[in-house]
């Protein structure tokens, strides 16, 4: 799905040499690659404050933490994303509410989001799936009206454009009261290891958070906040400065794969491609397909024993995953999501996607479905 030694090759020998530099700086924790990974993290965003963190699931769960959340506190986000997003909900105590979303973009129906409000509603978290911004101009007007928090999860969307209807622009991430990403190494912004990061415009939020990824210290063994220990490692930050100022040319990369891909699949009416809304760009951190009149399962084997990488992401929604099933779920409520579990299929989505290779994976699948 996903070709990371080739990434690698194309800078392996600045790769090798700023790893071994930091290893025989012997500062493997909140090291000099740390902080100016941070300082230069915060010009690509245009945002005041990133807090570097151990990874994307630890960052959802500090920016929650800070913004004060307590046991209880409803939390709205969507049913069709990776765990991790309501996984941290529960972990703090606070109540999951999901909510479908739009078949076109996979991105939380807004609709949806304003009937799950309650007094007990707290927070908000749209998940920017597979690429591509959310609705934030709506999801912050529905903030607006009930004094809601908005946590970006941007683990799928850095360095997604977001254009307001006044022309201006933020990046994915810096839009909510706090955004949050993973550098996993699939992402579009991948480490070699685990990372993460909080992103947020507010001075106080923002040394609170600084704090809890440091076991709530800002002098050593002076505990003033409940804390957590989250940091990014030297070795992690060093190769994320060698590849945050290829993120747009690895993005680039990524829409010219998903440009050939939609332009093979569009005369077939058995295959709809993904969307780009128009107040988002779209780094496809995945290129997601959905299918009709086919065995969407046998096609996914059949790439298999073709020796293409193909995933269904996700085979089961959230509400019916048995962590987080409610009893005030209704089956009703999630038609969208249920239908996408059993059409979905993501296809090879990376920066060293070449036409040959692009060639044999459409052709494999259009063979499929026209036989």
């Amino acid at each position: 799905m996903v070709d990371l030694l080739g990434q690698y090759d194309k800078i392996q020998e600045q790769v090798d040499s700023k790893i071994l530099e930091v290893v025989k700086s012997g500062a493997y924790i909140n090291g000099p690659e740390v902080h100016n990974f941070q300082k230069e993290l915060e010009n690509y965003l245009g945002v005041k404050h990133v807090i570097p963190c151990a990874n994307g699931t630890d960052a959802l769960q500090i920016a929650m933490m800070g913004l004060g959340l307590k046991p209880g506190d409803e939390v709205i986000t969507a049913d069709f994303t990776f765990a991790a997003t309501v996984e941290v909900i529960a972990l703090l105590q606070l109540t999951p509410v999901l909510v479908d979303v739009e078949k076109d973009t996979f991105n939380m129906n807004i609709e949806a989001l304003k009937k799950a409000i309650t007094p007990k509603t707290k927070a908000i978290v749209p998940v920017h799936l597979f690429g591509q911004c959310a609705n934030m101009e709506a999801v912050l007007e529905v903030a607006k009206a009930h004094n809601l928090f908005i946590i970006e999860d941007t683990a799928q969307a850095i360095g997604a454009d977001y254009t307001f209807k006044d022309g201006s622009k933020k990046k994915a991430g810096t839009i909510g009261n706090v955004g949050t990403t993973s550098f996993f190494p699939s992402k579009n912004l991948g480490c070699y290891g685990d990372g993460g990061a909080i992103f947020t415009n507010d001075d106080e939020l923002a040394h609170t958070l600084r704090g809890m990824v440091n076991h709530g210290m800002y002098k050593r063994y002076y505990h003033d906040v409940v804390g957590v220990n989250s940091r990014l490692d030297s070795i992690q930050a060093a190769i994320l400065n060698l590849k945050l100022p290829q993120l747009d040319a690895y993005c680039d990369a990524r829409r010219k794969a998903a440009s050939y891909y939609s332009e093979a699949f569009a005369s077939n009416k058995n295959i709809t491609t993904p969307i780009t809304s128009s107040f988002t760009t779209h780094v496809f951190h995945q290129y997601t397909i959905q299918v009709k009149n086919v065995d969407r399962n046998a096609l996914h084997q059949h790439l298999l024993d073709s020796g293409i990488p193909n995933a269904i992401y996700y085979p089961v929604p959230l509400h019916s995953q048995k962590a987080y099933t409610d009893t005030r779920y209704k089956e009703e409520d999630f038609k969208v999501t249920n239908e996408l579990i059993n059409t979905v299929l993501s296809l090879p989505m990376h920066t060293e996607l070449d036409t040959e290779q692009l060639e044999f994976i459409t052709s494999t699948i259009l063979f499929f479905i026209n036989n």
